[in-house]
Formats: C-alpha cells, sequence, structure tokens
C-alpha cells in the first residue's frame, strides 16, 4: 500500500459509528426529559409545603431542606430544558455535533446554584444558635415525612442503569434531599426528647455538608467534560489496537466527550499492510475495538511508517 493510498485511511461510517450528529439516539433522551419534568414538579410542590411548614412551625432545619427542594427543582428545570433543546434543535450541519454540549453546561450551572445555598443554611443556622426557639413537634415530623416521600418518588423515577449527566446531578441532589429530611425528622425527635434546641441549626449545618457534596460531585463531572478528560483507559486501548493484525505501532490516540453519552476518538496508527483491501480490514477492527470500550464515533488514520513521523507528532504536539 502506498504511502498517498494510506495516509488518511479513514471509516468513519463502519458499523453505525459514523458523524450522524444532528440525531444521536444516545440513551433514550426523550425518556430522560421527561423524568427530569416529573421531578421538577414533584419537587416544587415539596419546596412550597416545606418551606411553609418550616415557617409555620420554626424549624430553621426544614426551611433549609425546603430551600434545598427549590434549588433542586430549578436545576431539574434547567437540566430538562438543555435534554429537550439538545433533542429538538441544533440538528443541522451548523452545529457538528448538535447542541449536546448543553448538558455538561447545565449540570455545571446546577452545581454553581447549589453554592449560595450553603452560605445561606449557615447564615440560618448561626442565627437560631444564637437564637432557639420552639419548634412543632408533630406538624414538622409530618412535613418531613412527606418531604421524604417526595424525594424517594424522584429518585424512582430516575434511577436507571444509565443515567445522563443531568440526571446523575438530579440524582445527587435527591440522595442529599433525602437525607435533609431523615435528618430533620431525627433532630426534631431529639429535641423532643432531651430539649436541647440547638441540635436544629447543627442539623441544618450537617445539611449544607451534603449540599456542598452534591455541589462538588456535579462540578467535577461536568468539568471533567469541558476540560477533556479523557474518559477512557488510553494505556489499555492503545495495547489492545497494537495486538491488532496489520499494526505496527500506535502513534496517537486521543479521545474526549462532548457529553456524558457521547464518547469521541482519534488514532493514527502505523500499518504494514500493502494493499487497500486489507488497511480496510484493519481499520474496521481498530473501530470494532474502540467500540468494545464505549466510543461512539472514532476517526482512524493509517499510514506506512514515514522517516520523519517523529518530527511531525512533536510539531503536532501530540
Amino acid at each position: 500500500m502506498s504511502p498517498n493510498e494510506s495516509a488518511h485511511a479513514h471509516d468513519d461510517s463502519h458499523d453505525g459509528h459514523g458523524h450522524d450528529h444532528g440525531g444521536h439516539g444516545h440513551g433514550g433522551e426523550s425518556t430522560s426529559s421527561r423524568k427530569l419534568a416529573a421531578v421538577s414538579l414533584i419537587n416544587v410542590v415539596g419546596f412550597l409545603v416545606e418551606l411553609a411548614g418550616g415557617l409555620a412551625f420554626g424549624s430553621v432545619a426544614l426551611i433549609s431542606d425546603a430551600v434545598h427542594m427549590l434549588f433542586d427543582a430549578l436545576a431539574y428545570v434547567m437540566a430538562f430544558a438543555a435534554a429537550y433543546v439538545a433533542e429538538d434543535y441544533g440538528n443541522g450541519e451548523r452545529w457538528s455535533y448538535g447542541l449536546h454540549r448543553l448538558e455538561p453546561f447545565a449540570a455545571f450551572l446546577n452545581g454553581l446554584f447549589l453554592l449560595p445555598m450553603v452560605g445561606f443554611i449557615l447564615w440560618e443556622s448561626y442565627q437560631r444558635f444564637l437564637d432557639p426557639i420552639a419548634i412543632g413537634t408533630g406538624p414538622t415530623i409530618a412535613i418531613a415525612l412527606g418531604g421524604l416521600l417526595v424525594n424517594i418518588g424522584s429518585v424512582y423515577v430516575l434511577h436507571g442503569d444509565a443515567m445522563s449527566l443531568n440526571e446523575k446531578g438530579a440524582f445527587y441532589h435527591l440522595l442529599g434531599d433525602a437525607g435533609g429530611s431523615v435528618a430533620v425528622i431525627v433532630s426534631v425527635l431529639a429535641i423532643e426528647l432531651t430539649g436541647i434546641h440547638v441540635i436544629d441549626p447543627i442539623t441544618a449545618a450537617l445539611i449544607a455538608v451534603v449540599v456542598t457534596w452534591s455541589a462538588a460531585t456535579v462540578l467535577r463531572g461536568s468539568g471533567e467534560i469541558f476540560f477533556l478528560k479523557t474518559p477512557l483507559e488510553s494505556d489499555e486501548i492503545r495495547a489492545h489496537i497494537r495486538d491488532i493484525e496489520g499494526v505496527t505501532a500506535v502513534d496517537d490516540f486521543h479521545a474526549w466527550q462532548i457529553c456524558s453519552q457521547i464518547t469521541v476518538a482519534t488514532v493514527h496508527v502505523e500499518t504494514d499492510v500493502e494493499t487497500m483491501a486489507d488497511a480496510e480490514a484493519v481499520t474496521r477492527r481498530i473501530h470494532d475495538e474502540l467500540a468494545g470500550h464505549g466510543v461512539d464515533h472514532a476517526t482512524v488514520e493509517l499510514s506506512p511508517r514515514y522517516a520523519d513521523r517523529d518530527v511531525h507528532l512533536d510539531t503536532h504536539c501530540h
């Protein structure tokens, strides 16, 4: 195979791995949108009930949990909007991968929105620590139980084997909410038994810790996508590709994510095959190997070894 024949032996359409970026069918996104919309509505109702109860019966922990639920509801609305836009718009050639990048962007904003809530909860906890008040035990427990049921129902709606980044963000929020509701119930019972009212602001501060963990989890996941962290084990994939018959070296391999459900990779390999048919067979095997590692879209470049390979790669900073 001559250098001119093999310099760019791409097979981007092999076995369904083509670059039809406008119409990705990754993971049932319509279902994802419906789930996020349902969870948004459930949590808005839960927020209103918990906020009214916290104000009426004097529990700052319940108010904190209500605010947590409000921000979660807003996060779900934003996640729903991002999923809806990614599904229905940006399908033309103008957007190479559609608008799926909105998913990590919305998740990042969701994480940021959690941080002001931490400050609010800590401030309210401090004020209540300085000036404790009596709490309506029965009604507060009843409302917290209602909030817990809301969280459990939402977790049931969202939970699945392959959640998107936004669904994972919502899932972590919901776990934090459920923990907050449990903490409210336990703290109210503890106050009733001991008469120590400072337990309420301490519980609210613990909820703030959970919220911070949730924010860090979502920010880290979305940040890894934005800064193109490789989602795959590059050394392992390189080794597997080198083991393919006809491959003599793997010069270059890059992998990144457009969103949590679309992984893209490029690979440049050297080959010792001499015919176009053999080159196509090698390319096909490389595509199969990458697909087995979860790559949705791959670009494979084959070439024979050439004298200035090291200079070429150094020039392009690979």
